[in-house]
């Protein structure tokens, strides 16, 4: 029985507010101009999805992480792509970025000294960040649905003083 738990297990695990943050990190973007985390992160809730071109899980998610960014980029919310191909796939990044229709930040991270230091292990991968730079949930992989699960986050995260008035 513990066997099969194992693999019923959602693929996105939450971590505790408290037990990560993300500190101002320097990337190029698409555009080979360089970018901190702290010029392009949202006001109240920042997504980082890690993505690679090779990634057929990542194409199939991003569509629906435009989706919501553009529906709270409004009130706050910045999604952030962060592509983790090596220098031999990067002419790709930019060509396949349009062509998903990413409105939001693309960083290149070409040496993974981002995604080491978040340890990130696989692709896709999204973490949702507050607006202390804590790290709320940490989401690995991509099945079709997530994004309800990930909406869920956004709108607690922009409404916490709102839930706990009701909670209380």
């Amino acid at each position: 029985m513990n066997m099969m738990l194992a693999f019923i297990l959602p693929f996105y695990l939450f971590i505790s507010p408290l037990s990560s943050k993300i500190g101002n990190f320097r990337l190029n973007d698409v555009e080979n101009k360089s970018v901190s985390y702290a010029e392009v992160k949202g006001k109240k809730v920042t997504v980082i999805d890690f993505w690679a071109t090779w990634c057929k899980p990542c194409v199939r998610s991003i569509p629906r992480l435009v989706k919501l960014h553009e529906q709270y980029k409004a009130q706050g919310v910045q999604f952030i792509g962060i592509n983790v191909d090596g220098t031999r796939n990067l002419p790709k990044v930019k060509p396949m970025a349009h062509s998903l229709g990413i409105t939001y930040p693309v960083l290149l991270d070409v040496n993974s000294q981002v995604m080491t230091d978040l340890k990130v292990t696989q692709m896709p991968t999204i973490l949702v960040v507050n607006e202390r730079d804590e790290i709320v949930a940490f989401h690995q992989g991509y099945r079709p649905g997530e994004e309800e699960v990930l909406e869920k986050e956004i709108k607690k995260l922009l409404r916490p003083e709102a839930e706990s008035k009701h909670e209380n």
